[in-house]
């Protein structure tokens, strides 16, 4: 393998990195797709290993590449991190892309909010969010395939740093008419009779959640589990279902849909929401500015502040 001398290829490889894709890695650069072609051919001679391959899933790297990527994007970011101590970020002229980590109930609560802010604040900055399985966060996270992470993920620890949002609970959902709890509060009774919708996008995290109803035997009483939250609203409000999910997540559907949402009948611990991100974008001034625009908009203090309480 040769040294390195060309570094205008380091963004190219973080690029394929994060994209997985010639296409969208040459978006990202301002290069055509041929440019982006020849500078990734330019990376194997120079590296003498093919580094990304071209599969079904997209262009998957090389052991190698898994290998050099969190050095290499380390590097990135100290020359980042140099570079924007000499210039003053704009939030309203910067066009970085940024990947941001949340299940899809978190995008019901947050990315309408965030994009209403972003519109008006930093226009042409862009923002794609991911799923993926919490357990893959923190490699994602390390290496920069993941800019910033938002939700309930409380096994991340090492050089992850965390900021609390805001404290969140659990509680239920039903149509406004629904035969239980339409009178007086929901019973626990009731709600162990009830046939239920079980969500697992929500996270690993919540796992507690789904582990305190087995406990209860309401997986007996499951009619129906379904991988994304979407849907779940449109069910409830047409069926005799009852669904355990973040208030914040209820609150968000009964403003889209008519369903009633009842306090939790079985006692399950609160828990926070934050933002996640590693120690190496910690002075990158948009991850650093997304933080604090984030922080604004849905931390519990300006809440509070704002007396508007949820």
């Amino acid at each position: 393998m040769s040294d390195f001398p060309d570094l205008n290829l380091l963004p190219v490889f973080e690029a394929l990195f994060r994209h997985g894709s010639v296409t969208r890695a040459a978006a990202q650069m301002g290069l055509t797709q041929s440019a982006m072609s020849s500078a990734l051919g330019r990376l194997r001679l120079q590296l003498g290993d093919p580094l990304f391959v071209n599969t079904r899933s997209g262009m998957l790297p090389t052991p190698r590449a898994l290998e050099l990527a969190p050095s290499l994007t380390d590097a990135l970011a100290m020359v980042r991190g140099a570079l924007g101590s000499r210039e003053a970020f704009d939030p309203r002229r910067t066009t970085r892309s940024l990947r941001v980590y949340m299940t899809d109930v978190g995008e019901t609560v947050l990315l309408p909010t965030l994009m209403r802010h972003l519109h008006e604040h930093s226009p042409v900055m862009r923002l794609e969010t991911a799923q993926l399985p919490a357990a893959e966060l923190a490699v994602r996270l390390e290496t920069g395939d993941i800019d910033l992470a938002v939700g309930y993920v409380p096994q991340l620890r090492d050089k992850i740093r965390r900021a609390r949002l805001f404290e969140e609970r659990y509680v239920c959902m039903t149509r406004p008419d629904h035969p239980l709890g339409r009178r007086a509060p929901l019973t626990l009774k009731e709600f162990l009779s009830a046939r239920h919708v079980l969500i697992s996008s929500m996270g690993s995290g919540h796992q507690i959640l789904e582990r305190t109803l087995a406990e209860r035997g309401v997986e007996e009483n499951v009619a129906l589990r379904v991988p994304h939250f979407v849907v779940v609203p449109l069910i409830v409000a047409g069926t005799d279902l009852v669904v355990s999910l973040p208030s914040r997540v209820a609150e968000a559907s009964a403003r889209l849909v008519k369903v009633k949402v009842h306090p939790l009948p079985i006692p399950i611990p609160s828990f926070d929401v934050s933002l996640y991100w590693h120690a190496r974008v910690e002075n990158d001034a948009a991850n650093r500015w997304l933080r604090g625009a984030m922080q604004e908009l849905f931390g519990d203090r300006v809440r509070r502040s704002r007396g508007n309480g949820a």
